[in-house]
């Protein structure tokens, strides 16, 4: 099954969209509501937003399967990313929303969970590792970007709203201090978006798991407030809106892919 696609590029550059898709096999889609159906809490349009990334050399990794099938940006013992804060799961049953994901006892057994990893979650995390792996190899230091998106007013998850560039670096631990810093210094030199780092979202599972900056992976998360790109109701792309956001998101990741002495 292909689960998900692999641009390979040659740059020291990753860009992973971990929740970019919104298939659901028709066995599992049967057993969701008819809200969850819809797939809402999708990272919509990530893969279009960051296509621009190919043509600086970027590998770009995306899957095809909704997060409700597995979030990829879980570990798969399902350890909580904010303990004492609502979130989701490995195999969410609640959406961002707080409503259920499944009808009433259609929720997946722990075994069809480990099913699930080894199908879906699993080959992505291989193929993710093994492409960190090449670059690092050929350049000596890789860059790995967590593309997100996410609605900015969602109560069941944080309270008021959300800055639209959300910068994570697992409090600093998943990147060196000097990209951080030059993340920063983009973020500090424009006015347009609103910005904080290592605030409500540090970083999920990938950024916190795979950053290794002591021997060359260096991995940062950028949780973007979807009303800067597209329409948050209709989940439809807005190209104006799109355009302004992939200008910034292009300088990010120029200076996260230049040479840090």
């Amino acid at each position: 099954m292909d689960t998900f696609t692999l641009h390979r590029g040659t740059a020291p550059l990753l860009v992973s969209v971990a929740h970019d898709g919104t298939r659901v096999p028709d066995d599992i889609a049967a057993r969701l509501t008819p809200e969850a159906r819809r797939v809402p809490d999708t990272d919509w349009h990530l893969s279009t937003l960051y296509a621009f990334a190919k043509s600086m050399g970027a590998s770009m990794i995306v899957p095809r399967f909704s997060r409700y099938v597995v979030d990829l940006n879980r570990s798969e013992d399902d350890v909580s990313l904010y303990p004492g804060q609502n979130t989701t799961g490995l195999c969410p049953v609640v959406r961002f929303s707080g409503e259920p994901v499944y009808l009433p006892g259609q929720e997946p057994s722990e075994d069809e969970v480990r099913a699930r990893v080894e199908t879906y979650w699993r080959p992505y995390h291989t193929a993710l590792r093994a492409e960190l792996d090449r670059l690092r190899a050929a350049h000596g230091r890789v860059v790995l970007w967590e593309g997100h998106s996410i609605k900015g007013d969602l109560p069941f998850l944080f309270d008021g709203r959300l800055p639209d560039l959300n910068l994570g670096t697992a409090n600093g631990v998943s990147c060196s201090p000097a990209l951080q810093s030059r993340l920063e210094g983009v973020l500090s030199s424009q006015s347009r978006y609103g910005w904080v780092h290592n605030g409500r979202f540090k970083g999920g599972h990938i950024t916190r798991h795979y950053g290794d900056p002591a021997n060359g992976i260096d991995a940062v998360q950028l949780e973007i407030s979807q009303r800067i790109y597209m329409d948050e109701d209709s989940f439809g792309y807005d190209e104006a809106k799109a355009g302004e956001a992939g200008q910034m998101i292009r300088a990010l990741l120029a200076a996260a892919s230049s040479p840090i002495d």
